[in-house]
Order: structure tokens, then sequence, then C-alpha cells
């Protein structure tokens, strides 16, 4: 038997399950592997023997494949395992790669952001060292955009495009009462600022919002940042800022309204920016203020998905599988952009090394001098990422999605 198996891992996105799909519909054309497995919850998984058989949902499901493409989250479930290096628990590589042998195990996709790719590293690591033939191949995901080495990641203009449409809509709603306000967003970003940067992508011809965008890659400056308001409010009744929730100030303290938790691989998990920068304008300003923590909404709104995302998300899970076919592994899949007038790109791939454990910041010459917006040439590298609408099914209403009770049965 020649099988291989996939799981997702870390935070969710919107394309994320069209990379599944990417692959399953790669091995439908090319019957490289006879059983493709999903893995539950992560590599987790692989620990607990919880797997789907996605070689049979495909054959049984109707039109499997297409309604993946747009099911929001992770259709496998996801984890935040960190993976000890095989030098201090050898026998968690030896657990895995036991099972792989025991399944026919030829080639292992993992879907996620840098977390995860640390865990691909790991893994093609353990199995070059012990001559295993087993491929390890890492496929890109995360709203954040901060991977190495790849134009851009599945999930981030999808989520770039909820963002820009969210704020729009917010700056509407600003727009009807004829007095002086401030409405601050918090957007999803620790390290790097470009989901924040995208919230540029809602100026239109009528609305300059967001009049102010903040992202982590510079120092925060809560001075600065007072008199901006100030003087916008001068000359406009409403101003909305964009902020990232990882903004600092000069010594790499964040600005946050609330004490800060770490997860298993040591992040901060961030909460309050925008609190804390209502609490100052109350203060110092003295005008109606608001934030919105856009929170878990800008990573699963598949009902605002950009066609381009979900169609380069699969086109890169079909690269993943042909990657093992010609028998690479330790690698990533990526995205070259080759134009944007007219955009294009091609999928690629490259070494492990080059992505896992670095982040890929904003350039700093796409944030303007005074550290509160963003240039021309940011909305040139954005616009591209958020065109197109997939055609979303609805029942009573709502959005119908693929069933997701296997996941809740493992809770």
């Amino acid at each position: 038997m020649n099988n291989c198996i996939i799981a997702q891992s870390g935070g969710p996105t919107v394309a994320i399950n069209a990379s599944l799909a990417g692959v399953l519909l790669a091995n439908g054309e090319n019957r490289y592997f006879d059983t493709v497995y999903g893995s539950i919850n992560g590599i987790t998984g692989i620990f607990n023997s919880k797997l789907l058989n996605l070689s049979e949902l495909c054959a049984t499901i109707p039109d499997f494949t297409e309604k993946l493409k747009v099911t929001p989250a992770m259709y496998l479930g996801s984890c935040r395992y960190k993976l000890p290096k095989h030098q201090d628990e050898p026998e968690i590589y030896e657990k895995i790669f036991k099972f792989f042998a025991e399944h026919d195990i030829n080639a292992f996709f993992y879907i996620g952001g840098n977390d995860s790719m640390d865990t691909v590293l790991k893994l093609s690591e353990y199995a070059a060292e012990i001559g295993s033939d087993v491929k390890i191949i890492g496929i890109p995901k995360t709203i954040d955009n901060d991977l190495c080495g790849t134009d851009h990641t599945p999930g981030f203009g999808s989520a770039a495009k909820y963002i820009a449409s969210s704020i729009l809509e917010m700056a509407h709603d600003t727009y009807i009462y004829p007095v002086k306000s401030v409405t601050i967003v918090e957007v999803m970003g620790r390290d790097a600022g470009w989901l924040t940067a995208a919230s540029a992508l809602a100026r239109n011809e009528y609305s300059c919002a967001p009049h102010l965008i903040y992202l982590p890659e510079r120092a925060f400056d809560e001075n600065a940042f007072i008199e901006d308001v100030k003087r916008l409010l001068e000359t406009n009744n409403s101003v909305v800022v964009a902020v990232s929730e990882g903004i600092r100030d000069k010594d790499g303290n964040y600005i946050s309204a609330s004490s800060t938790s770490t997860d298993n691989f040591g992040h901060n998990q961030l909460s309050g920016a925008g609190k804390a920068l209502e609490s100052l304008v109350a203060e110092r300003i003295g005008v109606k203020v608001r934030s919105v923590e856009v929170n878990i909404l800008q990573r699963c709104a598949s009902h605002l998905a950009s066609l381009t995302d979900l169609n380069e998300s699969a086109e890169q899970g079909k690269r993943a599988l042909l990657l093992a076919k010609e028998g690479k592994s330790g690698v990533m899949v990526t995205l070259k952009r080759t134009g944007n007038t007219p955009y294009c790109v091609e999928t690629d791939y490259q070494d492990i090394h080059d992505t896992a454990n670095l982040v890929k910041n904003v350039p700093d010459s796409w944030i303007n001098a005074e550290g509160n917006d963003v240039t021309e040439e940011m909305l040139t590298y954005l616009r591209p990422l958020i065109a197109g609408e997939p055609v979303i099914r609805f029942k009573n209403g709502v959005p119908e999605y693929l069933d997701v009770r296997h996941l809740k049965a493992n809770n």
C-alpha cells in the first residue's frame, strides 16, 4: 500500500480547507496514494490514532471537495502542540514513525503556520537521521501572512477582505451622527502588521477610513497617537483607527489593557490594545470613543472569502502532493508573484529551514514616515489578494457547510 496522511494545526482560516481539498483533488486526478487519511486535531491525532478516511469521504459524499473548499476553519480540527526535539524525547518520534509504518504512510502533509512548520522541520530532520522514506511536506496557512519565502499565505487574502469590508461598514456607522467620535479597531497580528495594513483597502472615493493605521513593526508612541487623533478631529467628526494587537512601545512593551499569558510555543496571548487606546482617548481628548476587537471573526468569515485566496490555496495543496510524488521532503510549498498587472503567481517550494521559526515583517518602506499609515506599494501588493467571491450555498437563510460532528465527538 502507498498511503498518506494530512493534518491541520494552529489557528484556523477561511482557506485552510481549500488546501486540504487541493491535496484530495490532485490525488483523485493522479491516483498516487491509495488512501488519504486525515489526522484529527493535528499531530495529536497520530498519537491518539484518531483518523478519518478522506478518500472514502470523497467517494461517498457528493461534491465533497467543492464543499470543503468553502467550509470555514479546519475540517480536521487543530492543536497547538509543540513537538519537542527528538534528542530530548525520542519516544515521541518513534511512536509517530511506528504509526507511519503500521498504516503504510509514505507522506505526511502538515497544513499550518510558523509553529506547524517547526514541526515539519523536526520531523523531516528525524526522518533523514533514521533513513526513513516518509516525505514530510509543509503547506502554508496563516491570516498573519508572516511566513518567510512565500509572497503571501493561504487565508490572508480572505481575512484581509473581511477586515477591509468590516471597516468600511463601521465607517458608515460612524458617519451618521454629527458629533466628534473615535472608533478604534483592533486587528490580529502579534509580530507582523500585514492584516492591519489591509484595512487601508476600505478607503474609497467618499471615505478615508481608517484615518490612522498602526503596525507592530514601528514603535508606538502614545503622545504621537493622541496628537494624530486631535489633528484629524479638527477637520473630521469621526476618526477610525486600525491597530494591530501586537503594537509595542519603544522599549518593546505591549500596549495592552490586560495582563498577558503565553501559549505552548511561548507566544504572548494578546488582548486589549484597542481597549487601552480607548481609555487613553477618553482620558486625554474626552470625545465619544469605542474600541472594537474583531477577534476570531476575521479568520472564519467564509461568507466573505476571497475567491483568489481559495483558488490559490487549493493549488498549493495540489503542488504539495506532486512534491511528494517527486520525492521531495523537508520543504514547504510557496507562492511566487510574477506580475501585478495583470496579477499572476505560480507555485514553488523551498527548504523548510528557510521558513520555520522565522517571521516575515512588513517592509519598512511600505509604512509611511510618521508610522501611522501604509504606502501605495502596500496597496499594490494587497489589492489582487482580495479579488473575487466564491459561490456559497445557503440553507434556511444561512451558509451550508460540511458537517463537523466528528470534531465535536472529540471534545
